[in-house]
């Protein structure tokens, strides 16, 4: 500490009011630098604060000093832009906002600056800031507003911080405004709740504010009647644009579209923060702790303006919340919640069963034409795409497309979960959807071998010959076994059912959004082509099954040229799908006949099928339900509640997620 005390000397030794800007500034970072020392620790950090302030209040001359220089800086640098725009991005794409951080972090910056917020990024830098700030108590608030205290008063009597602190929120207001009025989001919000204007009404409730905040004498009770005006004028805003969520099913979501509202969000938080010190009586010692939490959170707030993985991160939540709140609503009657259900769920899975036997024939049908690798592939994924397409057409089910369209609709009911009964709903959802998929899985499985049994019986019957020759069949086998690699395929495959339902949602949406259906029901030529009729019919059509065929087209193309593509790199990568697996071995074990039920092969592929289910299903399922955690911006706490509840259950009533009550 004496070391410490001999630098502060020195430190306080250069605090010089007339020096030019550059040279101020520059002494500011260094007086934080040494704050921070080491970063040992924030008490650390807190003990060399308590060193600067006796340093100071020892000395007279050095109080009136460092008054002179904050009189300079607040006189030279503009306090209301860092407080109303800091931590903000003004740019909705992706691109540019990356380039402005990136060029951020490769040039440096300079002191010789105005820009409260450039400045604020020098001074402040990160996260280790914000937790020493949080810990000063109000003993030591009060000290350093006392030192900085300005007597200077503006014209009309009042003090100067509490003119840049309204200054603050009329820009953060007309942002909030603007915001509200952006046809993007106007065209949305609910016409019952934005009948009341509150938009309208919002900056002449602020101006009232304002009249009341500078009137002489001060009048408190009006005072406080503007201020509880604006506040609930305030939160009529903010409720008016969550109500766009609710009209997402007619209107669609873009990534601008969140981008809006959840800067508008953040911008009345901020009003917030800064009423709460605005409405102090003085900044200290009523406003110390408000002050503190609002620097705090313009620091945490700026790392985050500065970070490029905090943008990948907004920018992949506000994807997230692209897809899957229009996808919950998809996923709903995919969930058994009772016997009726559930009966309904294995008659569907065993059409979808007895159809992927033919699909699987084809499949082999396409390996025997000895086409490239490219070609076979290409040919392969066309031949799933139509085999999945007619499935949905015929109103069957393919098990393993069920988690990522379901897991959205389970997610929707996170938006209440902090309540137990919320987190008890939420696990009887579960115990629904994985019931689901096992009557979906077995569904396809127990259909699709004795299906492919019977369609080798009449191959052969009508060849005169198997379905596949023996070295064929031995192949088959073993690629499929469980001692080799197919749990990592099977895996793999997982990836590509999520990556098919991100590509429904983000279709569905696009559709939803461009108003495609109405497109095809009322426009003219359109209409003159297929007849006014057939227009509806058509519109009618895709809007229910264009989420379906972007699904089941992209997915069917992924597992055809997934192995062309990977076997071009040298990975050797390939698919295994859990109904198209069992189908493979049935058809390899109908093509050697009896003898094969003495062959190992045949029993580790057989062994493998449960696992490349499980697989399937899980791997799937996990990234869609993490997709869906972060477009609801679940805590870590939560989560910790949600597994808690789930082990609870399974410990207690078990059977629950295999077969309905």
């Amino acid at each position: 500490m004496a070391a410490a005390s001999r630098d502060l000397q020195g430190l306080l030794a250069g605090l010089d009011p007339k020096a030019d800007v550059a040279q101020r500034h520059i002494w500011l970072i260094d007086l934080f630098d040494w704050l921070r020392g080491d970063r040992a620790s924030p008490q650390a950090a807190l003990g060399r604060v308590r060193l600067l302030l006796d340093a100071i209040e020892a000395r007279p001359e050095l109080r009136e000093r460092l008054r002179a220089w904050w009189r300079a800086f607040t006189g030279a640098v503009d306090l209301t832009a860092l407080l109303a725009d800091h931590g903000f991005a003004p740019r909705t794409a992706f691109a540019s906002e990356l380039a402005e951080r990136l060029r951020r972090k490769i040039l440096p910056g300079t002191p010789e600056t105005t820009d409260a917020s450039d400045l604020f990024r020098m001074v402040l830098p990160g996260a280790f800031d914000a937790g020493w700030i949080a810990l000063l108590d109000e003993t030591q608030l009060a000290r350093i507003g006392a030192l900085l205290a300005d007597a200077a008063l503006d014209d009309d009597g009042t003090p100067r911080w509490r003119h840049t602190v309204m200054d603050a929120v009329t820009y953060c207001a007309s942002q909030v405004v603007a915001a509200g009025f952006s046809p993007e989001l106007r065209l949305r919000m609910s016409a019952e709740l934005g009948a009341a204007r509150p938009f309208h009404a919002l900056m002449a409730d602020l101006d009232h504010l304002r009249e009341q905040m500078f009137l002489q004498p001060r009048n408190e009770d009006a005072l406080q009647g503007a201020f509880v005006a604006f506040r609930d004028r305030l939160d009529a805003c903010r409720a008016v644009t969550s109500s766009v969520y609710t009209h997402l099913e007619d209107n669609g979501i873009s990534v601008g579209l969140v981008f809006r509202l959840r800067q508008l969000r953040e911008r009345v938080l901020r009003i917030r923060e800064l009423l709460d010190c605005l409405m102090a009586s003085s900044p200290t010692p009523g406003a110390g702790p408000s002050v503190a939490r609002l620097v705090g959170k313009l620091v945490l707030a700026g790392g985050e303006r500065n970070s490029i993985r905090a943008l990948i991160a907004s920018n992949s939540s506000m994807l997230a919340a692209k897809v899957t709140e229009r996808s919950a609503e998809t996923g709903e009657h995919y969930i058994t919640r009772d016997r009726a259900s559930y009966a309904r769920m294995v008659k569907k899975a065993a059409g979808g069963g007895a159809l992927t036997s033919i699909t699987v024939l084809l499949k082999f049908s396409i390996y025997a034409l000895g086409l490239s690798a490219f070609w076979s592939g290409l040919a392969a994924g066309l031949m799933y795409a139509a085999s999945f397409v007619a499935i949905q057409l015929l109103h069957l089910t393919l098990a393993t497309k069920q988690p990522a369209m379901t897991a959205p609709a389970l997610a929707a009911r996170l938006r209440d979960i902090k309540s137990d009964g919320a987190v008890s709903d939420f696990v009887d959802e579960v115990a629904n959807l994985v019931r689901s998929q096992v009557a979906a899985v077995l569904g396809n499985v127990l259909v699709v071998v004795p299906a492919m049994l019977g369609v080798a019986l009449l191959v052969q019957l009508a060849l005169g010959r198997p379905l596949l020759d023996a070295a064929h069949a031995a192949a088959t086998l073993k690629s499929l076994s469980l001692a080799g690699p197919t749990a990592l395929y099977a895996a793999i495959t997982g990836i590509l059912l999520f990556s098919a339902s991100i590509i429904a949602g983000w279709t569905e949406n696009a559709f939803v959004l461009h108003r495609l259906d109405s497109a095809m029901r009322y426009n003219p030529r359109i209409g003159a082509f297929l007849g006014a009729a057939r227009a509806r019919r058509w519109a009618d059509f895709m809007r229910t099954h264009i989420s379906g065929f972007a699904s089941n087209i992209s997915l069917g193309l992924m597992l055809g040229l997934l192995p062309a593509f990977a076997g071009f790199f040298g990975l050797g990568l390939d698919v295994r799908h859990v109904t198209l697996s069992a189908g493979q071995i049935a058809a390899a074990a109908a093509s050697t006949g009896l003898a094969v039920l003495q062959q190992p092969a045949l029993w580790w592929a057989v062994a493998a099928i449960p696992v490349i289910g499980a697989l399937n299903v899980s791997v799937s399922f996990y990234f869609a339900f993490r997709l869906a955690l972060r477009a609801h911006s679940v805590s870590l706490g939560d989560r910790a509640r949600i597994r808690s509840a789930i082990w609870a259950r399974w410990r207690s009533r078990p059977v629950s997620f295999f077969l309905p009550a």
